[in-house]
């Protein structure tokens, strides 16, 4: 059938959809040349992950598209709508860090990480590699510049005024020239212009020293000696200033590492490096990772990438400027790039090949043991309550050995006794319910934490959906440690020294740990809520406000007197005081 299908294949530009033996959508790729490209996964030998997914393919469709740009603007889509096995980039990375200097009359210093939120206008400046290297940026800019340090105005001067950290301006007039000044300061830092910055510390630290307060110059010394380690040395003479993003590549044949340099003001700000299995030709792979690797970060003014990517592509896609450097100082960063993406790939290849093993072969010794066509998707329940009381329920998501934490569910269930079976049905219900009325994708297997009793009650509610899918319990031994996998016919010993062993353990982990977090949290909200019906004045409504404004019961305990009663009415305000002070008395 499918050789049938290749020969009506057109010689034209466009996206193709591979499909598994239940039609799902298992892999997106684009080509020049739809025909060519297909022809090449089922008329040539494959190794890797590649050979994995044509053995796994039983069907395909294709888009044809007009040119190009069109093509890898519908591939990122449709990836991001199927979210295919095979397509794993940048599918479990974070995004960024970045320093926002804010847009108000009195800014302030932030750590941000969702660079394309809905704001008109933004200051921000990175990425930086780590949360740890904005955060001490960020400490080393609100120490040398007293900017506004709160979010909110207070009615009275906080402690960095005292500290002198901040002048004041929620009861000070401050010389707008002054704030401009700051600002423009910290702005030129941000660029790479450290002079200003140095030479302030510099004359600080004379100035302590002169006064033989010799702590705080060594203090100064260290902030100095940070600013020379970290920004000085990483100098690129690029005779400009432009912002620009550096790729580099290496493959073995199975994997692409890719290194990305983050180049700011003729500084080398951060890097980036992955690596991911190469299934496509190692053009497309890095043309693609290019494209999605913007969904979590800024695009600078310019891309330097080697020249086995399209560049006119990337260009029209993101209407930058891409260029593929051949000679010069851009040439040589390219190829730094390319140096570190191999060095990387030879450092960690043991790491990758053991993380492999415990996880998709783990995930393929697993389907061999319980007899399954496949095993892409696993989902594991778990439950927990206080003494029949705050009873929840939480679901993790295993995608190909790997947990799919975008998929994770939390269920507040209506049980309000000790019932492990009853807790069982309602989780069981609500989740295939929801996946049969939203045709969601079911999973190849569901694993519940307990034994045949677990197993019956879930069966029982599958049944009654009509449902078909796969299910085994997990038992215990008596030291509480998993010792074999329970179907409805047979018990299977897991060797405790195992792969496999280690990724069932780390599945129930993943699901306890989940659940429990959700747990405390309900339970504190509950603690919150009952503290909260004890106070006089306090109906459903402002129970509401309340919950929303503060979250937990620590932070309505800091809360000032004056914000409660933007709430609700001052005497009201007061009433929560007394309850909360009487608390703490207990």
């Amino acid at each position: 059938m499918i050789l049938e299908k290749l020969k009506l294949v057109p010689h034209e530009p466009g996206c193709y959809l591979m499909k598994n033996s239940n039609g799902v959508i298992i892999y997106v790729g684009k080509a020049k040349d739809l025909r060519n490209r297909l022809n090449s996964y089922f008329h040539s030998s494959h190794t890797g992950k590649t050979a994995k997914l044509v053995s796994e393919i039983r069907d395909f469709d294709y888009i044809v598209v007009s040119s190009e740009t069109e093509s890898l603007i519908l591939e990122i889509n449709l990836i991001k709508k199927h979210d295919p096995k095979y397509n794993i980039l940048l599918r479990d990375d974070k995004s960024y860090p970045y320093i926002e200097l804010t847009i108000e009359k009195v800014p302030r210093l932030q750590i941000v990480r969702n660079v394309h939120r809905k704001k008109k206008k933004t200051r921000l400046f990175g990425p930086y590699p780590n949360v740890s290297a904005a955060k001490s940026t960020v400490n080393l800019l609100n120490r040398l510049y007293p900017l506004r340090k709160c979010r909110t105005y207070q009615k009275r001067p906080c402690l960095y005024f005292h500290i002198g950290q901040c002048l004041g301006y929620c009861t000070n007039d401050v010389d707008e020239n002054k704030i401009k000044n700051m600002e423009n300061e910290i702005v030129r830092f941000l660029k790479g212009d450290d002079k200003i910055v140095t030479d302030k510390l510099k004359r600080e630290i004379e100035i302590e020293s002169n006064n033989l307060r010799y702590e705080k110059a060594l203090e100064l010394k260290e902030m100095l000696d940070y600013i020379n380690a970290v920004m000085v040395k990483q100098k690129i003479e690029t005779n400009d200033d432009i912002d620009r993003d550096v790729f580099g590549f290496y493959n073995d044949g199975v994997y692409l590492s890719v290194f990305v340099f983050f180049i700011r003001g003729s500084k080398i700000k951060g890097h980036h490096h992955q690596i991911i299995p190469l299934i496509d030709t190692e053009g497309e792979e890095l043309t693609r990772y290019i494209a999605k690797f913007y969904d979590k970060a800024l695009i600078p003014k310019e891309v330097l990438v080697p020249n086995i990517v399209d560049e006119k592509l990337l260009s029209d896609y993101f209407n930058i400027t891409v260029k593929v450097p051949v000679r010069g100082v851009k040439r040589k960063i390219v190829l730094m790039a390319c140096d570190n993406a191999k060095k990387q790939l030879e450092d960690k290849i043991e790491l990758i090949n053991k993380d492999e093993m415990m996880t998709s072969k783990a995930n393929e010794e697993l389907r061999e043991i319980l007899n399954l066509d496949r095993l892409d998707r696993i989902e594991l329940f778990d439950n927990a309550h206080l003494f029949g009381t705050y009873n929840v329920s939480g679901m993790v998501v295993f995608k190909d050995g790997r947990p799919a934490k975008n998929e994770y569910r939390k269920y507040k269930l209506s049980v309000d006794k000790n019932d492990d079976y009853g807790s069982m049905r309602e989780v069981i219900y609500r989740r295939y319910f929801r996946v049969l009325k939203d045709n969601l994708v079911k999973p190849d297997l569901i694993i519940v934490d307990g034994g045949i009793g677990q197993m019956n009650i879930a069966r029982e509610v599958l049944d009654s959906l009509s449902i078909d899918i796969n299910l085994v319990g997990l038992k215990k031994d008596d030291k509480h440690s998993t010792n074999a996998l329970v179907t409805f016919d047979r018990e299977i010993p897991i060797e405790k020294r195992s792969n496999l062993f280690h990724y069932l353990e780390r599945m129930q982990d993943e699901v306890h740990n989940y659940t429990i977090n959700y747990h405390r949290q309900i339970r504190s909200k509950g603690l919150y809520a009952s503290i909260l019906d004890n106070v006089e004045g306090i109906g459903a409504k402002r129970k509401e406000k309340l919950l929303k404004k503060y979250k937990t019961v620590n932070k309505l305990k800091q809360a000032q007197l004056e914000d409660l009663s933007k709430i609700v009415p001052s005497d009201v305000a007061e009433n929560i005081k007394k309850v909360l002070d009487e608390i703490e008395k207990k």
